[in-house]
């Protein structure tokens, strides 16, 4: 349970990256780079750790059985926040990244770590909740439910393609901004 709480802090901490704009420290532009560099870093570790075979404890502490020999749940999610932070505006990157930096690590801990192809009810309840309530600091209540939606959909479903299960540090980004970018763009022209 130790590592859990430690892996759910780490997962918060990405919440400084967005934080840095929002605090006026650095520019959308810089954040980029920044973010570049996160992902040149995690190719970087991911090689060592995959190719190379070293073994710093910080990977044995903070990657679960599953990610031994698979590219690593943080891998995935730097380079979906990042992927997310290069393509979309700030207005919905930025929620998008706090979804996956602050509200996945309190489902996950509302989840008691099952494995289930579907997460409890209460669950899914909380992720959409925190994450329409992230969205609607930055969007239209109509795009914010459809990033809270979206993002609890990618956490709290699993699908598997090919025998793969995909990660919810690589979706959720990526389809809650994706999902928040539908509704700036369109649900106004609709009237809502």
């Amino acid at each position: 349970m130790a590592n859990e709480v430690v892996r759910r802090l780490v997962h918060a901490s990405g919440a400084a990256i967005p934080g840095l704009w929002l605090a006026d420290l650095l520019t959308w532009g810089q954040i980029r780079y920044v973010l570049l560099g996160g992902v040149a870093a995690a190719v970087l570790l991911e090689f060592l750790r995959l190719v190379v075979g070293i073994e710093w404890i910080v990977f044995e502490k903070l990657t679960r059985e599953y990610e031994q020999d698979n590219p690593a749940g943080y891998a995935l999610y730097v380079f979906s926040g990042s992927l997310t932070g290069l393509v979309f505006r700030p207005e919905i990157a930025v929620p998008a990244m706090l979804m996956l930096t602050l509200a996945d690590p309190v489902a996950g801990l509302l989840s008691d770590n099952e494995l289930r192809t579907v997460k409890r009810g209460r669950v899914l309840a909380a992720m959409f909740a925190l994450c329409a309530t992230i969205a609607a600091l930055f969007v239209s209540p109509p795009a914010a439910l459809l990033g809270g939606l979206a993002a609890m959909l990618a956490d709290g479903v699993k699908p598997v393609i090919r025998g793969v299960v995909i990660d919810d540090n690589l979706s959720i980004p990526l389809v809650a901004a994706t999902a928040m970018f539908v509704g700036v763009t369109y649900l106004p022209a609709v009237g809502l």
